[in-house]
């Protein structure tokens, strides 16, 4: 019994070792795979477990291995990394082997893929690792090589991105509008930073404290430790002000080094349409996105940060390896970037001056909006006293009695003659609404007079000759309301339908309207020369104009409109502006108790609005913007 049951042993065992063989695994007779350990040793990288992954090595210094692997990612500021066994098989081809045996040694082949966090093309290459069997086990033979084919003992690798030089910005002719002013670069060189943890929270608490937005500090770590450790690393650059400022505060900063330059900034014009340039910041980062890193330069405001890719261009980033001192350079990858291309607008830097020169030392919130009648080109856009808002586009307003130049082309289209007799009574009733006339009574007069004498009463009670329907065509044929396919964000306003005969009084008079003064102006233009185009204010790239063509006003209509505008410039409520062959009206508004100015209105050669945000005569503003001669510099405008 003993004897049957050895052989039975012995059978199983013999069998239980055949099967092990053809499984490829160790045990018995069968020869141990290099497989497991370039596996393991793969799967402990990726995961960030450099430790592990230097157990599988021959490598003396553990800790030395565990930090080589870490650079891979921690040098390259790299998003994310992938590794796979085998490497990348061409379409149509067989892949070969990934594990190549040649007695006790081998070469394995892997697969790696880094995302540098650019949303560009990763870095993708094959590396290599030979492996040799120690008292029967398979170690990695440790390498510099592993992490990269190129990469020899002593070298680390590194990323540089080179910005280009950024594009400026152009009015109509071809000149700047963004003028060279000081200003101070801020940065670091990487390899003579005690703590680089500390030097960013250092940089990242005074920006915080001067009243600049959040940066990203893992980011920026990330972009210190990726840098060539010999080279100064731009990290900021800021405007130099005339006493003190920021750039003071970030040179205290251990670390931190301040490099005065010199460089085109700061507009010379229309500051909150050019827009302003300043640090990414983490919401920033948001709009502009990739390639762009926290710190960069950037457009914040405006155009510049409207038009950031363009201006910008994309750096060209590289990845080379090198040593510490940044001697024996190779270059292991490259992303070219894109050249950086002007931004060619439509303002006209004498006609932006006289603007300016129109609003300057004006006690209120001023804004002006020019246009060429002939085109829809914006020729100037003029902010006094607005905090940095663009209220000449984005400003959103009730017209007054200006919006009687919509009223009024409706009116003439209905067939109601300019000669024809109106009232102007103190008071009307329209649909159980009383209007009252914020003049004096004129009674019976024509069309023209009353119109020109701003006469509410007047309007109003006109409103009964034309239906709701007629009253809306009007405002589509000026424009008002509709996309008109600009690039910069524009206010276009906003006229509601009127319900009833009451709404439809109010609207004539403008009532619930909401405009820009970029939309009156070009109301005035097409009052002007009888047709309307919508705006645009770059020429290259082109705005869309959201393929809108010109809209021509009834020929009829127009002729007589032009001379309700006139009257209302010699012998009117506007007749401040009589200069210089100006027709236009002039109006107050209400809103939220505050009144705002108004003058709408052209000549020959422009369509302009202005709106102040106080009582003033606006009409009488049109001879400082037309004055024969403007000082050379004019006074500042307070923003």
């Amino acid at each position: 019994m003993n004897g049957v049951t050895t052989v039975r042993r012995r059978v199983v065992s013999v069998a239980a070792c055949g099967i092990l063989v053809a499984a490829g695994t160790s045990g018995c007779f069968a020869e141990q795979s290099a497989m497991p350990t370039v596996r393991d040793f793969l799967v402990a990288w990726q995961v960030e477990n450099y430790e592990a992954a230097a157990k599988h090595t021959t490598g003396a210094e553990r800790a030395l291995v565990a930090r080589s692997l870490a650079g891979l990612r921690n040098q390259l500021d790299a998003a994310s990394m992938k590794l796979a066994l085998g490497q990348p098989v061409p379409a149509g081809k067989k892949p070969g082997r990934a594990i190549v045996k040649n007695g006790e040694t081998a070469e394995a082949r892997f697969a790696v893929k880094i995302d540098l966090g650019e949303n560009g093309e990763p870095w993708t290459y094959t590396g290599v690792m030979r492996l040799k069997r120690l008292k029967g086990k398979w170690k990695v033979v440790w390498d510099p090589s592993i992490i990269h084919p190129q990469l020899k003992a002593g070298q680390r690798l590194a990323v540089i991105s080179e910005t280009p030089k950024r594009g400026i910005i152009q009015d109509n002719n071809g000149g700047s509008l963004l003028r060279i002013v000081q200003a101070d670069i801020i940065g670091v060189v990487p390899g003579q930073l005690a703590d680089p943890s500390k030097t960013v929270q250092g940089m990242v608490k005074a920006l915080r404290f001067s009243g600049n937005r959040t940066l990203d500090t893992e980011r920026l770590l990330g972009r210190i430790r990726s840098a060539p450790p010999e080279k100064f690393l731009p990290l900021l650059t800021v405007e130099r002000p005339a006493v003190g400022g920021i750039a003071q505060q970030l040179g205290q900063v251990p670390g931190l080094q301040v490099k005065p330059v010199h460089a085109p900034i700061d507009p010379t014009q229309a500051t909150e349409f050019i827009g302003r340039l300043g640090p990414a910041t983490n919401d920033r980062l948001q709009q502009v996105g990739a390639p762009y890193q926290p710190g960069d330069t950037i457009g914040v405001s405006g155009l510049q940060l409207l038009m950031q890719r363009r201006l910008a261009g994309t750096p060209t980033v590289r990845v080379i390896a090198q040593d510490d001192a940044g001697r024996n350079v190779e270059e292991l990858r490259a992303w070219p970037g894109s050249e950086p291309q002007p931004v060619k607008t439509t303002i006209s830097s004498m006609v932006q001056k006289r603007a300016d020169y129109a609003l300057a030392g004006l006690p209120h919130p001023a804004s002006m909006a020019v246009v060429q009648p002939a085109s829809g080109a914006v020729l100037a856009v003029a902010n006094h006293q607005t905090n940095g808002q663009n209220r000449a586009l984005e400003g959103r307003f009730p017209p007054g009695l200006t919006f009687g130049i919509v009223g009024a082309e409706a009116l003439l289209n209905s067939g109601l003659g300019r000669e024809e007799k109106t009232n102007c009574p103190p008071t009307v009733n329209v649909g159980g609404k009383t209007f009252t006339n914020p003049g004096p009574a004129r009674g019976e007069r024509t069309f023209e007079a009353n119109f020109a004498l701003s006469c509410a009463t007047t309007l109003a009670d006109l409103s009964t000759r034309v239906d709701a329907a007629a009253l809306m065509a009007a405002a589509n044929r000026f424009g008002l309301g509709k996309d008109w396919g600009m690039t910069v964000p524009a206010f276009t306003g906003t006229v509601p339908t009127p319900a009833n005969d009451a709404a439809k009084a109010s609207l004539m008079i403008g009532e619930g309207v909401e405009v820009s003064p970029l939309a009156m102006a070009l109301v005035a233009a097409a009052a002007a020369n009888g047709t309307w185009r919508p705006a645009f204010m770059l020429k290259d790239p082109r705005d869309a104009q959201a393929g809108l063509v010109g809209q021509p006003l009834a020929a009829a209509a127009t002729l007589d409109l032009k001379s309700l505008t006139q009257a209302s410039v010699r012998r009117g409520t506007a007749k401040s502006a009589n200069v210089a062959s100006v027709s236009g009206v002039a109006a107050t508004a209400q809103v939220n108790g505050k009144t705002v100015s108004w003058f709408v209105g052209s000549r020959t050669d422009y369509a302009f609005a202005i709106a102040v945000e106080g009582k003033v005569d606006a009409a009488a503003l049109v001879k400082r913007f037309l004055a024969p001669k403007i000082p050379t510099t004019p006074a500042s405008n307070a923003r």
